[in-house]
């Protein structure tokens, strides 16, 4: 049976599996232990029964037998910009196809409403339609296409991003996620 459970600063050196994947994005110890210190109830874990990481997801960091989650709360209230982010969920190879990721997502959902949140976003690269395709199943549109958001390695062009939301309860009106006519460049982004 899976546990899903608090990412703990152990988890940091049990999760590499998970971060060999080309798609996601890896990040220094000091980034995951800033999201633990700031946003410990968006990082959570997915451990198998065998104590393997499932998988992970951050919007805070989320993190199950190589299935991870990590995120944060950010944004304006004021301006109804309140809002869950995602900012990594990875899935190990072999974990996949089993709705760890949709699990995730939804808990990390789930937080951002008791937070207040008027939406959920994420960014992904376009060429991942594996992704933007389950993304689209759980709910979430693209808002916007943000040009060059991830750097190439050896010399390849920069990849554009879409930022794809999902409006939660709050956001009564669907506002925060009414697409932009046009693409937006990294530094445009609050």
């Amino acid at each position: 049976m899976t546990t899903l459970r608090a990412f703990t600063c152990d988890d940091l050196f049990r999760f590499n599996n998970i971060n060999l994947d080309p798609l996601t994005e890896t990040y220094g110890i000091p980034f995951y232990l800033q999201y633990l210190a700031h946003w410990p109830e968006y990082f959570i874990v997915a451990e198998a029964p065998g104590g393997e990481l499932m998988g992970y997801s951050d919007t805070a960091v989320v993190i199950l037998c190589m299935f991870t989650v990590m995120g944060k709360a950010e944004g304006s209230v004021a301006r109804e910009e309140w809002h869950g982010h995602v900012t990594a969920l990875s899935v190990a190879p072999e974990f996949r196809r089993l709705g760890l990721a949709a699990k995730l997502m939804e808990l990390l959902e789930e937080i951002s409403e008791k937070k207040g949140g008027f939406f959920v976003d994420l960014f992904v690269r376009v060429s991942n339609q594996v992704a933007v395709n389950m993304y689209k199943q759980l709910g979430y549109s693209v808002y916007r296409t943000v040009l060059e958001y991830y750097s190439a390695s050896s010399g390849e062009p920069d990849e554009d991003a879409y930022d794809m939301r999902k409006a939660l309860s709050r956001d009564t009106e669907k506002k925060s996620v009414i697409p932009l006519p046009h693409p937006v460049r990294p530094e445009d982004i609050e």
